[in-house]
């Protein structure tokens, strides 16, 4: 059993199907493993052992009688504790004025349940899923931060605690830890999951994503969280693929490269990026330069804008009782939205609209646009969870991104090019995802 904890999703789900697999061994698996490394890496809130446990029984029993509920029957899971499980407390990373034990699922924890997930428990986010961080290291390189929000999925996937997590993403907190922690994160566009159960941060910008170590096994999990969400008044009716198939064999795509953002990046960056684009262009894609929509200069502080004023608006009643108890930089951005203006607001959503509309004209031209997830490494310290600028352009427009390990530094912590897709076109993404992983060919797990 000592290396069942480091199966992929894909491949776990393909042999428990096969019957050469239990998933009472694979849960097991993964509990040693969490405790093995959990003291250092420390991305656990709360682990549901017993009932996971008991649920690997269950699971063991369908699949031996050839009753399989969905596509990732047995397969463990992990949930960013701002994500409701009934029953489990939703702490959102922050104190005890904010917990609150869930009555119900999230609709993303019932879906994945429902086609035969098991919950293993909760993982760290940072307080309230903005910038204060979580107390989670980096598995790399526990000096450096795992990024955030979403520090506990991005770690825990990349120790291989769990093969499988979800995560959220507002600005960059699916894509950045994804790259710092040498791992997959998928954000849809936005309204492709449903949010129903997740704390939000601003409905406007919030993105349920993604962490697994391959891209196939985001896609099958994408399949099981698509589709629409009655509960969620943001939630798409746009119709849905089989992501699962567009990433099991995939042509050359075609990428547009966002070469005017490579001068933000640091030059271990920009020389990884040329040598990605040697390395794709030797293996077949066809590459072509892409300029940046006119309104991009305008984008970042737009998209702040709402955030804020969005957050403000969430968190006005709990707030007003309890601000002396919100972390340093929550508690700032919070008291900045309370000040924006309903004129301001509503330019800030109309520029963002704008930089969506010809940002996914051109994405509509290309398989997938490329660009940096982030401009360096993870950075030392646990003070900061990283730089967001390369990924807060495509939350603040909904469109769908990918975030693919692509190389180990000279610091020895990993690197990661970013691949941006149309609005709703997951399925050409996930394609060209899953051929530049092949491609690259990343291979390399922490030093744990």
């Amino acid at each position: 059993m000592s290396d069942l904890h480091g199966l992929g999703v894909a491949e776990a789900a393909r042999r428990i199907r096969a019957g050469a697999l239990s998933p009472v061994d694979l849960v097991s698996a993964c509990l040693e493993r969490v405790g093995a490394t959990e003291p250092t890496v420390r991305a656990w809130v709360c682990l549901d052992r017993e009932a996971a446990l008991r649920a690997a029984r269950e699971r063991a029993v369908e699949a031996r009688e050839g009753r399989f509920l969905g596509a990732l029957h047995g397969i463990p899971f992990a949930l960013k504790d701002i994500f409701d499980a009934g029953g489990l407390i939703t702490t959102a990373g922050a104190g005890p004025f904010a917990h609150r034990r869930a009555g119900a699922d999230a609709t993303s924890t019932a879906r994945l349940r429902a086609a035969g997930g098991i919950l293993l428990g909760k993982v760290t986010t940072t307080a309230f899923a903005f910038l204060d961080p979580s107390e989670t290291r980096n598995p790399w390189n526990t000096e450096h931060t795992p990024g955030g929000s979403s520090s506990g999925p991005a770690a825990a996937v990349a120790a291989r605690m769990a093969p499988l997590a979800l995560g959220s993403q507002t600005v960059g907190s699916v894509l950045r830890p994804a790259a710092y922690c040498g791992v997959v994160g998928l954000k849809p566009s936005h309204g492709r999951i449903g949010t129903t159960g997740v704390v939000p941060l601003s409905a406007s910008l919030d993105h349920v994503g993604i962490f697994s170590r391959a891209v196939e096994d985001a896609a099958l999990a994408l399949d099981v969280l698509a589709g629409f969400d009655p509960a969620d008044p943001l939630s798409s009716a746009v119709p849905v693929d089989d992501y699962a198939a567009a990433a099991r064999d995939p042509e050359a795509p075609r990428i547009g490269v966002l070469r005017a953002l490579v001068g933000r990046a640091s030059p271990e960056m920009a020389a990884h990026l040329d040598a990605m684009a040697r390395a794709l262009g030797g293996a077949g894609a066809r590459l072509g330069d892409v300029e940046l929509p006119p309104s991009f200069p305008r984008i970042h502080e737009a998209g702040g804008t709402v955030m804020r004023a969005e957050a403000a608006a969430h968190h006005a009643a709990l707030f007003a009782r309890h601000a002396g108890e919100y972390p340093p930089k929550i508690r700032e951005a919070i008291e900045e939205g309370r000040r924006v203006s309903a004129v301001e607001f509503l330019a800030a959503q109309e520029e963002r609209r704008r930089f969506r509309d010809e940002a996914a004209s051109i994405a509509r031209r290309w398989d997938a646009l490329r660009l940096p997830t982030a401009g360096a490494p993870a950075p030392r310290g646990l003070g900061s969870t990283g730089d967001p600028y390369f990924c807060a352009p495509w939350s603040s427009a909904g469109l769908p991104a990918i975030a693919l390990p692509s190389g180990v530094g000279a610091s020895g912590l990993p690197l990661s090019i970013q691949l941006v897709g149309a609005p709703f076109a997951e399925a050409r993404l996930l394609a060209a995802a899953a051929w530049c992983e092949r491609a690259i060919g990343f291979s390399a797990a922490p030093p744990l």
